[in-house]
């Protein structure tokens, strides 16, 4: 039925979780499976000479977390049996980019971890998976912890 699952991770144990729910579909349909941890390569807004620097660290960092996050996930589906895809992915916006991503693979579905947030924090923060729902053009499974 689903022939590339894209599976967005951020290293949270919530988007963990969601890998392991997409293992079991990619072993029940037989599907390819591409992890992404998308960053925002531009975040910062000021000026100045400290903004080069701090930009520099921030990137570093960034895919340092990208990378390792990404080895985890390879760990965890390479035990289940099954092979998978990982890149690091940028979008100024985390949804914009997870759907780049997922048009650009050929996916036909997305599971993402749903984080949870409630109250003033959803408010405040906005809902990466929300905005994925409402962005995507396939099926997009939430995963909640």
């Amino acid at each position: 039925m689903f022939k590339h699952i894209l599976v967005p991770v951020d290293g949270s144990s919530t988007s963990m979780h969601a890998v392991s729910k997409a293992a079991g579909l990619a072993k029940a349909f037989g599907s390819e499976v591409t992890a992404v941890y998308v960053l925002d390569p531009y975040p910062f807004t000021g000026v100045g000479a400290d903004f080069a620097y701090g930009q520099a660290q921030y990137l570093s960092a960034a895919t340092a977390e990208a990378n390792k996050a990404l080895e985890d996930v390879k760990k965890l589906l390479e035990e289940a049996g099954i092979s998978v895809k990982t890149l690091v992915g940028e979008g100024h916006a985390i949804h914009e980019g997870i759907v780049r991503v997922a048009e650009n693979v050929g996916a036909d579905l997305i599971v993402m971890g749903s984080h949870g947030r409630r109250g003033l924090e959803k408010l405040v923060l906005g809902s990466v998976a929300q905005r994925v729902l409402q962005a995507a053009h396939v099926p997009v499974l939430v995963v909640r912890a």
